[in-house]
């Protein structure tokens, strides 16, 4: 159940048997929420991010359940980083059949006052992380039946804000690289997606909502309120329920989405 007292959907059958997947920012937040749903859909999960401690937290759980978990700690900022952990996969299982770019958090601020280094380094791990991990991992998807690739991207990449010069940018370049690639998969027989979530209910939504309530004298609850209200959505998202859309997109019944950007932002975004 989540916070807010919703009953999140549950994992129906093993729909992943069988399939390999790698999940980037797997130790937190959406990615360790997308990582037990695909395990519990049956499917070999490869939990990548740089917290060891974490990432073997998170695999303990799937296989407290049953499931099969490999962890890889690294920065996906390194060049080489999206290879190893490609290899690392195909070492261990052979095969490869999903993979779920989720790492990266980007610099809020006043544009006037982000630097050149604030703006790479955004695009080093969310943008630059993915692409180098989808090209290695591009071979062996396209080898696999029904290979996918999913972005975790943003609302923010199709309504960006003042505050969000960095991460509106970035989400924007992996929505035209989702489109692309998703062409491109046309030919290779792998199926390409993006998601943009709003606002989640992760450890960086919880700093924000703290600071909100502390600013406004308010406790959490209200400053919630407010925030939503604020913020003209219908209320605040749960991991789980992005882990719930990828199963979908990625398991038999979700052929149809292939190239779509699908926006799970509570309303947030306006435009058409």
């Amino acid at each position: 159940m989540g916070q807010n007292g919703m009953t999140m959907p549950q994992p129906q059958g093993q729909s992943l048997g069988g399939k390999i997947s790698i999940v980037t920012g797997a130790s937190r937040g959406i990615g360790r929420s997308i990582a037990l749903r695909l395990a519990a859909a049956g499917s070999i999960v490869v939990l990548c991010a740089r917290d060891q401690q974490l990432l073997d937290e998170a695999a303990a759980e799937i296989r407290s359940s049953g499931g099969t978990a490999e962890t890889i700690a690294l920065d996906l900022r390194a060049p080489e980083s999206g290879k190893r952990v490609v290899d690392f996969t195909i070492n261990r299982f052979g095969l490869l059949d999903i993979v779920v770019n989720n790492a990266g958090a980007t610099k809020r601020g006043e544009f006037l006052e982000l630097t050149d280094d604030d703006f790479a380094d955004g695009f080093a791990l969310k943008y630059f992380g993915a692409v180098r991990l989808t090209r290695a991992a591009w071979p062996h998807l396209k080898a696999a039946t029904g290979g996918s690739v999913v972005f975790i991207s943003g609302a923010g990449g199709r309504t960006p804000g003042a505050q969000f010069t960095i991460g509106g940018s970035v989400n924007a370049a992996l929505l035209s690289l989702t489109k692309a690639l998703a062409d491109l998969g046309l030919r290779d027989g792998v199926q390409v997606n993006a998601i943009n979530p709003g606002t989640i209910r992760t450890a960086r939504y919880t700093a924000r909502l703290n600071a909100l309530a502390k600013e406004r004298g308010l406790d959490p609850g209200a400053a919630e309120r407010e925030y939503v209200k604020n913020g003209s959505i219908t209320r605040i998202g749960e991991p789980e329920e992005i882990a719930a859309m990828v199963e979908l997109m990625v398991g038999p019944e979700g052929k149809m989405f292939h190239g779509a950007l699908i926006d799970m932002d509570a309303g947030s975004t306006k435009t058409i």
